[in-house]
């Protein structure tokens, strides 16, 4: 009888290890702010065959704050054949405190990693980070600062003053206005967005920044890149676009370039509206109201912004590779004619923004995504998707023809549906925004961007473009709200937001937070040279379609690739700033 006890004890044990692997709980790792929505998914290898709790306990008292039932099933099979996944909704929760999830399935618990939830939780915990790992990717040592006060242009052999900026990524210590400008269709925005983006947190969260102790700190950045813009301004009037390191450990090798695939450099390093001009002006504009000034004067700033705009209004095509404007030069010449018209309040501001918001509007197609050419390309963006929206809010902040309002706010509104739209109408138990995109002429759908694109090699994972969604469906919540009151809608937007930032601090099929030293599972550290490298607060690219896959299908991420694994792991600028404006939309300066 004691044998057979001890063996039905072994066997229940055993059951009990098996059910409890075979359920995971991904949440985010790190906080939710007390009044968004709040989400975590569990995943299991068999459906389950009745209704199923989950609990919400607060770590401090063990208590159970929180019950509710599991929603689904939902099931991936392109991500995760044979995985069952359903919700643990807890949005009601507003209350203060560390709190935790478990699960009974099988009779085996399960318990999530722990998370916070707070007034302004993301803010209070993550800015503070942001402004450290962006203080220490400053190109800043000796051999950097050497380098670049008397850097060569590339076919020439003229030396300029290219001193200050931020290293782009933990494994490139370059510094980008922009890049993939030959691909025409894809240019990120880098060193521009980041300044425009510390500007716009230090604005619209002043007490909330000075509460946290971070408000100057958080202003001597900015103004340490607005910095870097005026010195990169040429005397011509058009910036220049990247300081090129060639990944070479000589600092003497550093060059001003353009730059087309596999580090192939050219003398076109002028920056077009697209390829970075557009947002540097955006942020020297906006800087310039400030009373607070760095190295340059809140005049020449000003001066600074408005040759490099009357500069790219006579040249910008010129720059352009194509020769031809697309969405990407207007929506960053939107943003700097409307910092312009904010700081000026001058008519030849107001004309241009209005033109570019026009422009915006109508390359919308009819269901709802934006047109990138002059044709039927999907504008579809890795790092900027969100920007065209972000940019049409920033106007009608300064807007006040009823008629033009009504027509940008009509444009943000079908844009909005049709992100809620495309990402709604499929199975997505993590709410992973989707797109639209062309590949081989084919109009299609999908989460991740092809990975077979205009560049002909670049595709990594889609932090920033998360983050830069999040931005522009809060911040275009807010437009449409006033306009309508409609709280569904504005709910729905609420969840989607929330759900792109969730992805990115660990609720994601790989339960990986991708911010560095936040939650419970981090990317491996990237050294680089010059003593840069990973930092805290910095965001690694993420997740991407399976290699290998052309229209980026599938479902990939690794720790390790033989050298390439810099398309999951590595930390880049944009990832931060959209997170910080993302979180800046979210929260409440108080």
């Amino acid at each position: 009888m004691k044998i057979l006890r001890s063996a039905l004890a072994i066997v229940a044990i055993l059951l009990s290890l098996q059910a409890s692997a075979s359920t995971e709980i991904f949440v985010n790792q790190v906080a939710f702010d007390s009044g968004a929505p709040k989400i975590a998914v569990v995943g299991l290898d068999e459906k389950l065959t009745r209704k199923s709790v989950f609990s919400l306990i607060n770590t401090a008292t063990n208590k159970t704050v929180f019950t509710g039932v599991l929603s689904g099933p939902m099931q991936v099979d392109d991500w995760t054949p044979g995985k069952f996944y359903y919700y643990a909704d807890f949005s009601s929760v507003k209350l203060k405190g560390n709190y935790k999830i478990s699960t009974s399935v099988g009779n085996a618990l399960t318990t999530s990693t722990g998370f916070a939830i707070d007034d302004n939780a993301l803010a209070q915990l993550t800015i503070p980070s942001i402004i450290h790992y962006y203080h220490n990717q400053r190109a800043t040592t000796p051999a950097e600062l050497n380098a670049d006060k008397q850097v060569l242009l590339f076919g020439s052999n003229e030396r300029v003053d290219m001193r200050g900026g931020w290293c782009d990524a933990s494994g490139d210590v370059s510094k980008y206005f922009s890049h993939l400008a030959y691909a025409n269709f894809m240019s990120p925005q880098q060193i521009p967005l980041v300044t425009w983006s510390m500007i716009n947190t230090a604005e619209r969260l002043p007490k909330l920044m000075a509460n946290l102790k971070v408000q100057d700190s958080l202003r001597n950045e900015a103004l340490y890149g607005a910095d870097y813009m005026m010195r990169a301004l040429s005397k011509d009037g058009y910036f220049r676009m990247i300081v090129f390191s060639y990944f070479n450990k000589n600092p003497d090798a550093r060059r001003v370039v353009g730059l087309l695939a596999n580090s192939v450099t050219t003398d076109q390093y002028q920056c077009a509206f697209r390829e970075g001009g557009g947002m540097a002006i955006a942020a020297l504009a906006r800087v310039s109201r400030w009373s607070k000034h760095g190295e340059y004067t809140q005049q020449q700033y000003l001066a600074a912004a408005r040759r490099a705009f009357a500069h790219l209004l006579v040249n910008n095509t010129k720059y352009d590779d194509d020769g031809k404007e697309n969405i990407i030069d207007d929506y960053c010449a939107l943003m700097a004619a409307t910092e312009l018209w904010n700081a000026t309040n001058e008519v030849q501001y107001r004309a241009e923004a209005r033109k570019r918001a026009a422009n915006l509007e109508k390359r919308l197609a009819p269901e709802g995504y934006f047109i990138a050419d002059d044709g039927s390309r999907p504008y579809w963006h890795a790092s900027d998707a969100g920007l065209p929206v972000v940019a049409l809010c920033r106007y009608l902040g300064k807007e006040s023809d009823p008629a033009l309002r009504s027509a940008a706010t009509n444009t943000i509104r079908k844009a909005l549906e049709y992100n809620l739209h495309v990402t709604n109408d499929v199975v997505n138990p993590f709410g992973y925004a989707r797109q639209t995109f062309r590949l081989k002429d084919e109009i299609r759908e999908g989460f991740f961007i092809p990975h077979e694109n205009e560049t002909g090699w670049w595709w990594q994972g889609e932090n920033a473009r998360l983050g830069s969604l999040a931005t522009a469906a809060i911040e275009g919540s807010k437009i449409l709200y006033a306009a309508d009151h409609n709280q569904a809608r504005k709910d729905s937007l609420a969840v989607y937001a929330s759900q792109q930032l969730s992805w990115i601090l660990g609720c994601n099929p790989y339960a990986m937070c991708f911010m560095y030293k936040f939650g419970k599972n981090n990317v491996p550290y990237m050294s680089s040279n010059f003593g840069h490298g990973s930092q805290r607060g910095g965001i690694s690219n993420g997740i991407t379609g399976k290699e290998g896959n052309a229209d980026g299908s599938g479902i990939d991420f690794k720790k390790e690739d033989k050298g390439d694994e810099w398309r999951w792991t590595e930390q880049w600028l944009p990832h931060a700033a959209w997170f910080l404006d993302a979180v800046t939309a979210f929260s409440v300066d108080k």
